[in-house]
């Protein structure tokens, strides 16, 4: 992994979310200049009117790539919430209409893992190099332990030890990051439409009983400069309405977004936040 590079703006490709600004924020706080292109489809500009910021469409690539080079940016985050869009939505300009040729229509068919890979090849081809926001905040990415809540039950345990043996299953296909498991069976899988959608779904299959838990682990071949997984605040109020009792995620993998509030909702709310390595999970748990 590279240093940051004092002086030498760092560039925030943002998309929806608060979670970019505190990259910035702790970019700047440790001396660094930092420019943020905002995703039109995605991002709230108004966010970062502390900083230079220039609001531009996904499609027009061209456009983006010309903004970051004139602003001086070498080192690129890409940050935030967004939904995957079709060709023909995101109008590409000519430089994203060659991008999509030298990688290949196929690409954009695939999972997020080849995706996401993929523009971050025509990015580096570009002269930029893609780092990861553990980079600029190691604080984001909790390490092993209970964050929040009771110590999981033993049902719970094999709970999580269910979803993260589902989740590894379907990691090779590129499919989810997140599972949500009740008594042992498994409630939904994230696909699309995100963890949030996820949990609006379990809510209306959730059984009598014992309330489920949300399972979130990256893949195996995740790149996690370019996607990791994230809970935060509205995760755990989406997993109290859907009657679960907990949420287990990877440590050091996974961001912990608004870290205080989300530990402290979850522990208001009583459900527990467990930070696990899975080898290591799986092994203390083995059926």
């Amino acid at each position: 992994m590279s240093s940051a590079s004092p002086g030498i703006p760092l560039g925030i490709i943002a998309g929806g979310g608060d979670f970019p600004l505190r990259l910035a924020d702790a970019a700047r706080l440790a001396g660094r200049p930092v420019f943020i292109v905002a995703i039109k489809e995605f991002a709230d500009p108004s966010i970062f009117a502390a900083y230079p910021c220039e609001v531009i469409r996904v499609g027009a690539g061209g456009r983006i790539i010309r903004a970051l080079k004139d602003a001086g940016v070498k080192q690129i985050v890409l940050s935030g919430q967004a939904k995957r869009l079709s060709l023909l939505s995101m109008l590409p300009d000519a430089w994203m209409t060659a991008a999509i040729a030298r990688v290949g229509k196929a690409v954009l068919l695939g999972g997020d893992d080849t995706l996401l890979r993929a523009a971050t090849r025509v990015l580096e081809d570009e002269g930029f190099e893609v780092v990861p926001p553990r980079s600029i905040r190691l604080d984001l990415m909790p390490l092993p332990g209970l964050l929040a809540g009771p110590e999981p039950t033993a049902e719970q345990r094999a709970d999580i030890a269910r979803g993260i043996t589902v989740l590894q299953a379907l990691a090779p296909a590129d499919v989810g990051q997140a599972a949500v498991v009740q008594q042992g069976m498994v409630l939904g899988i994230e696909a699309v439409e995100g963890t949030d959608a996820l949990l609006a779904r379990a809510a209306e299959l959730r059984r009598e009983g014992e309330g489920g838990v949300l399972v979130k682990i990256s893949k195996p071949q995740q790149d996690v400069r370019l996607d990791m997984p994230t809970v935060g605040p509205v995760t755990v109020r989406g997993a109290v309405a859907a009657g679960l009792v907990g949420i287990a995620i990877e440590a050091t993998r996974t961001v912990l977004a608004d870290r205080e509030e989300t530990l402290q909702l979850a522990n208001e709310a009583g459900i527990f936040v467990l930070s696990l390595e899975t080898d290591v999970f799986m092994k203390e748990n083995a059926q």
